[in-house]
This record gives structure tokens, C-alpha cells and sequence, in this order.
């Protein structure tokens, strides 16, 4: 029972961001996402989007680990089929940015107006039942609007997840080269497949 309780009293980890270059083929995003049913981590947010390079997508994860979990899930990441880059850029300056839309009754207009002025949001859509409002920004700021909007009875609400670029010059400081992640732990191949061809080359270098 102590020990129970001593669980119950354990701060959850901090949310860690990550950041994946993937080729973009079919099964790319499932074998992502089987590693991390395999491993029992919940997926805060998930956004896929193309890049500036033909048949690269780039994938944005939040995720709430720690450190160490953190080490080893990038390193097993990157020795995924298709996966090229793998960066944890929680402690990177990085500007992080969400979209979402929240439906709300049309009679609290004037309410919704008031609000969409000093979170700086706006409305997209009104109709005679219903409207909907379009914010983006840092997480806090949605939370915020969505708190503040709760009391006039929020009837549809989606958000995109989080989406991630670092700040300055591109770089890498924070990717994970093949062969040199800190925490190693080996992966069985997911549905079949390989590991990454790349990871194991550099791997068996001197």
C-alpha cells in the first residue's frame, strides 16, 4: 500500500518533443507508431506534413518521458525502416505552434467576439445556430481560450497537435546520428521488416 501510494504521489514526466524526417512511403507511420504502442508510451500529439524535400515527411511527436526514455526511444526510432533524422528538441530553442477550431452556440456571439479580441483568435464560420472560432499559438494560449470559452458551451472542438521548428540556422545538434545514440536497446522488427540499413552500417564501423 505505501508503495502504492509513493506511485500515486510521483510527478509524471515533463512532455518531450520530437522531431522525424521519414521517407515517405506506406507503413513508414505505422511502424513509428507500433513502437510506441510496444513500448506502453502514450502519444500526447501527432502531426505528419510534407518538407521541403521530395518524399520526405516530417513527423512532430510529443510525448511525456523521461530523459532516459527519451535517449532510448530516439535511438530506436532512428533504426526504424524509412526513418532518416530523429532530433529531441525539447531543450532547443524551437517555436512551437497548434491550430484548433471551437464550435460554440451562435446566441453567445457577442461573448465569443469579446474573447476572440483578447486571445487574439478570430471566427471562421457563423451561421444561425452555431459558430466557429480559429485560434493558433503556443499550447498554454489554447488552453486558455478553451477554458475561457468553456462556460458558453463548447459544441465541437478540434485541435492539430503541435508542430515544431527550431529556431536560427537549420541544424542538427540535437539529431540522432547512426551508431551514436547514448542508450542502445534493440528492437525486433516490426510486421516483418528491417531495421534501418543505415544504422546498422555505421554501427559496425571501428
Amino acid at each position: 500500500m505505501a508503495g502504492d501510494r509513493a506511485l500515486a504521489r510521483a510527478p509524471a514526466p515533463a512532455p518531450r518533443t520530437f522531431i522525424v524526417h521519414v521517407e515517405d512511403r506506406p507503413g513508414a507511420l505505422n511502424r513509428i507508431v507500433s513502437l510506441f504502442r510496444r513500448r506502453t508510451y502514450n502519444i500526447d500529439s501527432l502531426t505528419v506534413g510534407r518538407t521541403e524535400r521530395p518524399q520526405i515527411s516530417r513527423i512532430t511527436l510529443v510525448v511525456h518521458i523521461d530523459e532516459g526514455a527519451a535517449a532510448r526511444l530516439a535511438a530506436n526510432l532512428y533504426k526504424l525502416l524509412d526513418v532518416l533524422e530523429v532530433q529531441d528538441v525539447t531543450s532547443t530553442p524551437v517555436v512551437v505552434r497548434e491550430l484548433a477550431f471551437i464550435k460554440l452556440p451562435a446566441k453567445a456571439r457577442g461573448e465569443v467576439m469579446q474573447l476572440c479580441e483578447v486571445f487574439r483568435a478570430r471566427i471562421v464560420d457563423l451561421g444561425p445556430e452555431s459558430l466557429t472560432v480559429e485560434t493558433t499559438g503556443a499550447q498554454d494560449k489554447i488552453d486558455g481560450l478553451i477554458e475561457a470559452l468553456a462556460p458558453l458551451g463548447i459544441l465541437e472542438l478540434v485541435r492539430t497537435g503541435a508542430v515544431a521548428i527550431t529556431r536560427g540556422a537549420p541544424a542538427s545538434d540535437g539529431a540522432v546520428q547512426a551508431g551514436k545514440a547514448g542508450s542502445e536497446d534493440p528492437e525486433m522488427p516490426i510486421d516483418g521488416e528491417q531495421p534501418n540499413q543505415a544504422f546498422n552500417a555505421e554501427a559496425q564501423r571501428p
